[in-house]
């Protein structure tokens, strides 16, 4: 009942005011008919007093309206229409002043400045602009107010506008009103047409502050951060002192410059002239944040008295650039917990903090704060929140952040999604979204198919996206076209790679990174060496990730010369200190062989990085030193770098060479410490070193532990199993690994053929090749044709292990006749045996292994003067037969 009661209340309150309002109008009229009784009326004197009123309503006006229309006032004076349209105007019924202004028979200036005022009031710029244009055709001569809002209209539209119409003021001496001047460079300058405001600043001196701030604002919109530097000092030149504006745009021009230095000097001249205001101090910290300098950035915050939502995310956006995702947080729990409204900006940062492993539980949180804000409505933040589930590995949250954004028109969400299933290599499902969006009539734009080019393998399905491109006109985009011959690339196609790079109308440092490491992953180290030379030619730096390419092709094919070439380029270019680079280039000389140079080069860095210390960690291991690898390893955690799981698999790679079982186990409770026992890198290396150690019981233990198993994790498990002779749970491992999605490759099944191999399983062998052929469509390897044999070989079946060998598409390698070999003398086949020795020695294998098996087969069958041939051979070629050793 009470609730009734005040509800009737609120709404006899409510027409209370409203006839309260309307009455008060109505007693000025009244007032101004007794004034007219009495004394003659003073329109400009009631205007005059009743412009502040609060009761200029639409319907107030309309009332004084009729009234002057009643009385024959409103035919009498122009005053009385100006004024009437400008109450229309500012009450919002711009529909109803065009109407009276189209009325009037006899208009002035004033009138066609006040309808254009008031569309510009309204937002109604277009329509200012047809003001301005029907003006200037019936020949009124604007004055100071009509290009003050023109320029205003043309300014808001950024569009192409009629010069020859505005220059006039230029002749009648606007030039030297402020706000006419400014205006104009405004206009042009959010106009993209920067030089013509330049010009038009230059073209009179100025000590007007506000021309000064426009021409700066609009340097820094237009990337002209330069030009702004030196206008801002031209304007302390002139003791002209720069107010909180202009701090606010050459701050920002210093950020997008990373002009650190310059940016403290004015940092400190603020300090010094006591200079305080929210806006500009947002600007300090955004530069110090974008500059990395968080301590700064935290310390000017903490000084400021009062904050924004700018000063908030730019604190937040800072940490997250700086990958501390824990500190962004913190910050934003405080800027919730004091109150302050966050914007759209801030909650796409704070989810660009959560898109990091292990932090599901937060990235939930803030979607759900998310949903409780309305903020799922807005395209940018569906986005983000699409992105960081994908960077978590949820794709299937992604699909669900993306069901919820309401638009399904907007680019941006579809272009989020398939990034998303893009960096998670869902290539089934990018292909299918981006059949959606062409059945749903959408164009999809350069992100959307530079992401379904990324993980497109299948050459068919790529050329057809490169039809696709060329009909939809899209081809001559950079970034487009530098996927499409990556793409080519990645299919082993170079020849037409290299085609779409040549037809590229323009070439960035990226297309021709990507084109030189596409020659350089498939081993054409001349062409991407010559491609460097054009490029450096066409006076294009290369970029670090340019010169790893080379360094890593190089290092693939042990091009030493080449390398060195590199690396003098790199200590030229005055880049030997960039870790990364140094990284590669310790890579190549390990790979190369020359041990003494990687070291040489590792010394040389000022600060020892995972990556550098990692590259001359594996490149020992892999050079069989394993234990100065393990020396390396120890010095690198005495120095105090941070350990990573590509320097923890490189150790254990070595390790497990070593057989020595009490440093791998050691190494493992350091691993455990770290808490990297769950990493999937780690886990696969992990498994090959117990195995080693033939420990099979640890290899399972230690892949239970990981928590996704990647297919490397998989096939060392099964690998594992098949060389401890435990081919059933080879197999039964490979088929969870099918079940659980994961596709083998031809490692894989050499794992599989080996578990075979090792069970005496023929047939079973049999079907797994073929299922690799046919199924996977992986090409077999002398590997695999080498498990085959062997299979054929224990099973006695030596004749038709020697015609399957006969019949291969390749031509059989040492391993394989050694393999063959290895069998005869098992079931004692003198012919067959010496046969397969003398193909092995004719393919120059210096393996001891020939010779003593085929001089085994020979005194099997008492063939002394063969086994006393063989022995001289041996020594003839230099072979020595390397003494057997135990470990027990």
């Amino acid at each position: 009942m009470n609730s009734l009661i005040n509800q009737s209340f609120q709404t006899k309150t409510t027409h209370f005011a409203r006839r309260f309002t309307y009455s008060v109008t109505f007693a000025e009229i009244t007032c101004l008919k007794h004034e007219e009784s009495s004394t003659l009326f003073d329109p400009p004197k009631f205007f005059s007093t009743h412009r502040m009123s609060k009761h200029k309503s639409v319907r107030n006006t309309k009332v004084l309206h009729a009234h002057l229309l009643t009385t024959g006032a409103l035919r009498s004076n122009i005053f009385f229409t100006n004024s009437l349209l400008d109450w229309y105007c500012k009450s919002g019924a711009v529909v109803v002043a065009r109407k009276l202004f189209d009325a009037v028979p006899l208009r002035q200036v004033i009138s066609w400045n006040i309808m254009m005022s008031g569309y510009n009031h309204n937002s109604m710029f277009q329509k200012s602009w047809e003001i301005f244009c029907g003006m200037h055709l019936l020949g009124f001569e604007p004055n100071e107010s009509t290009y003050r809002s023109v320029l205003s209209a043309c300014a808001a539209l950024q569009a192409p506008i009629w010069r020859a119409s505005l220059f006039p003021y230029n002749k009648k001496g606007f030039i030297s009103n402020g706000y006419v001047r400014s205006g104009m460079m405004d206009m042009f300058a959010k106009s993209c047409s920067f030089n013509n405001a330049l010009r038009i600043f230059f073209d009179v001196s100025c000590d007007n502050k506000v021309c000064w701030n426009v021409i700066i604002s609009g340097a820094v919109r237009n990337g002209e951060n330069w030009v702004a530097l030196d206008l801002f000092r031209q304007m302390c030149s002139a003791s002209l002192f720069p107010n909180s504006h202009t701090f606010s745009s050459i701050l920002t021009a210093c950020t997008v410059l990373r002009e650190l230095e310059i940016g403290k000097a004015i940092h400190v001249w603020l300090i010094k002239c006591g200079v305080a205001d929210v806006f500009v101090d947002t600007a300090i910290i955004d530069l110090y944040a974008k500059c990395g300098c968080m301590h700064d950035a935290a310390e000017k915050f903490s000084q400021m008295t009062v904050h924004n939502v700018g000063s908030w995310t730019a604190i937040i956006s800072g940490f997250v650039r700086e990958d501390d995702s824990v500190s962004a947080l913190e910050f934003f729990k405080d800027m919730r917990e004091v109150g302050e409204e966050i914007s759209n900006f801030t909650v796409t940062s704070v989810l660009a903090a959560c898109a990091k492993p292990g932090m599901i539980e937060e990235a939930s949180q803030i979607h759900s704060l998310i949903l409780k804000l309305g903020f799922c409505l807005d395209v940018t933040v569906g986005a983000a929140l699409i992105n960081m589930y994908a960077k978590l590995g949820e794709v299937g949250l992604s699909d669900l952040a993306f069901s919820e954004i309401k638009n399904s028109k907007d680019q941006g969400k579809w272009a989020a999604m398939m990034s998303s299933f893009a960096q998670n290599k869902n290539s089934g499902n990018i292909v299918e979204l981006f059949q959606t969006m062409l059945a749903q009539s959408m164009r999809p734009d350069s992100h959307c198919i530079s992401s379904v080019l990324s993980v497109i393998s299948c050459l068919n399905l790529g050329r057809q996206m490169h039809c696709y491109c060329l009909k939809s006109g899209q081809v001559t985009d950079l970034s487009l076209g530098s996927s499409i011959f990556t793409m080519y690339s990645k299919c082993g196609c170079l020849g037409e790679s290299y085609e779409v790079f040549e037809k590229l109308p323009q070439k960035d440092n990226v297309s021709w990174t990507s084109m030189i490491a596409g020659f350089a992953d498939h081993g054409h180290v001349d062409r991407a060496f010559q491609l460097l030379k054009d490029m450096l030619y066409q006076e294009i730096a290369p970029d670090q990730i340019t010169l790893i390419a080379i360094l890593t092709a190089c290092s693939a094919r042990c091009i030493l010369p080449t390398g060195k070439e590199i690396h003098g380029y790199v200590f030229r270019l005055g880049s030997g200190t960039n870790t990364v680079v140094v990284g590669a280039l310790v890579t190549m000389y390990s790979k190369c062989g020359r041990l003494e140079l990687a070291r040489k080069v590792f010394n040389m860095l000022p600060q020892k990085d995972p990556v550098a210390c990692s590259s001359l960690v594996s490149g020992y291991a892999q050079n069989g030193l394993i234990e100065e690898a393990i020396l390396a390893f120890n010095d690198m955690l005495l120095l105090g770098v941070e350990v990573d799981s590509f320097i923890i698999s490189s150790i254990l790679r070595a390790v497990a060479l070593l057989n020595k079982s009490s440093i791998g186990i050691q190494l493992h409770a350091f691993i455990v410490k770290l808490g990297l026992a769950s990493d999937a890198s780690i886990g696969s290396s992990l498994v090959t070193m117990y195995s080693n150690y033939g420990s099979i019981e640890d290899c399972r233990k230690v892949f239970d532990q990981v928590e996704k198993p990647d297919l490397i994790s998989w096939t060392a498990i099964i690998v594992s199993y098949a060389q401890h002779g435990k081919g059933a749970e080879a197999l039964a491992t490979y088929e969870l690994m099918r079940k659980e999605g994961i596709q083998p490759d031809s490692v894989t099944f050499v794992g599989v053929l080996l578990a075979c191999s090792h069970s005496g399983l023929v047939e079973v062998a049999f079907f797994y090749f073929n299922l690799m052929v046919k199924d996977y469509g992986i090409k077999p390897g002398h590997r695999h044709y080498a498990c085959i044999v062997d299979i054929l070989g224990r099973s006695g079946r030596l004749r038709e292990a020697e015609s399957f060998i006969n019949n291969m598409p390749l031509e059989p390698d040492a391993l394989i006749w050694g393999t063959l070999l290895a069998a005869c003398q098992v079931h004692g086949d003198f012919e067959l045996g010496k046969m397969a020795a003398k193909k092995v020695m004719e393919l120059g294998s210096c393996d001891a292994g020939a010779y003593v098996s085929l001089s085994n087969i020979c005194a099997d069958v008492g063939q002394w003067e063969e086994v006393a041939n063989i022995r001289s051979l041996m020594k003839g070629t230099g072979t020595k037969k390397e003494p057997g050793w135990s470990y027990v």
